[in-house]
């Protein structure tokens, strides 16, 4: 798209945290053998202390929470699906593969009526969040017809810890994603989770079959998931980085109206011109077909990057 544009080529059209967890040495029998059941059930306690689910019972562990959207959209049978949008669009993709009459809706109360009603929270791009106590609600209604409430918190790390539905699990029609690798910047690791009522876990867990996570991810996963004090750091260092984005941005006239720590979405008029322009100076961010005037930020990963974002988009300004 944009040949001969100057290099390194820096990607900020990503939610993933730039500044990744350590990895650990992995020790060599995490490549040569299948990971064991009981190391699983580890990692999934890990997962259930970590996210607030209420055991490991209530964990599906996954090679990312992608493989999971058509698998928990085939837990109802195929009937009408309702995505709270516009937000990631593979949850629409995912639904209509298994079969739903599936669409994008912009009111939350046509969740209501669905078989399959889908909300990220907080939402991408804009990180929109819908209290929990309205979550529980839709739940409730849905579950008068075995409908399912999934919500997407793979952003949820860098949110209020009480946002989460993790401690509601037990009315039975809930179904929670959460990415490992987003906020801990190992996306290639492959991992991710389900948390749901047991009877739930137990079926998507059938459904992806033995061995669906790795052994070096069941190690990372484990490890990551248990340093509460990385955690807590991070936090508070993507907190700062974003605030350093909002002020990047609005010195280049460019108005924020949402986001997480991770990414930032902006409005204004130029924005087509803006993503060319950056893109011919070697920086890539996000666009959307359907919102021209939007464009998602990641966070930059080192001062040189900070350094050319400004300085691209302080000769956008002049020009």
């Amino acid at each position: 798209m944009f040949p001969n544009t100057i290099e390194p080529f820096i990607d900020l059209s990503t939610g993933i945290n730039p500044y990744p967890y350590p990895v650990p040495e992995i020790p060599s029998e995490h490549f040569f053998r299948l990971p064991d059941e009981a190391s699983v059930r580890r990692l999934a306690a890990t997962a259930a202390q970590a996210y607030g689910a209420p055991s490991e019972d209530y964990v599906a562990p996954a090679p990312g929470t992608q493989i999971l959207l058509p698998q928990v959209a085939m837990l109802v049978a195929p009937g009408r699906a309702a995505i709270l949008g516009p937000t990631y669009a593979e949850h629409l993709r995912a639904a209509m593969l298994a079969g739903h009459r599936a669409n994008e809706v912009s009111d939350i109360d046509q969740l209501r009526s669905a078989d399959l009603a889908v909300i990220v929270n907080p939402n991408n791009p804009d990180g929109r969040i819908v209290p929990k106590a309205e979550l529980l609600d839709i739940a409730r209604e849905l579950r008068q017809r075995n409908g399912i409430l999934v919500i997407d918190e793979a952003f949820a790390d860098v949110a209020s810890s009480d946002m989460s539905l993790a401690d509601s699990l037990d009315c039975g029609n809930i179904v929670l994603l959460r990415s490992f690798g987003k906020f801990f910047g190992l996306a290639g690791l492959r991992l991710g989770f389900a948390l749901a009522a047991p009877h739930l876990a137990t079926r998507l867990g059938a459904l992806l079959g033995p061995w669906a996570v790795s052994g070096p991810a069941v190690f990372i996963g484990e490890k990551a998931l248990a340093d509460a004090s990385w955690k807590s750091r991070m936090i508070a260092h993507l907190a700062d980085a974003a605030r350093r984005l909002d002020r990047v941005l609005a010195a280049a006239d460019l108005e924020v109206v949402g986001g997480t720590s991770l990414y930032r979405l902006t409005r204004s008029s130029r924005a087509q011109e803006l993503f060319r322009h950056l893109g011919h100076a070697g920086i890539l961010v996000r666009r959307f077909a359907e919102h021209p005037t939007w464009l998602r930020w990641g966070l930059p990963d080192g001062e040189v990057v900070w350094q050319r974002l400004s300085a691209a988009l302080a000769s956008h300004s002049k020009a």
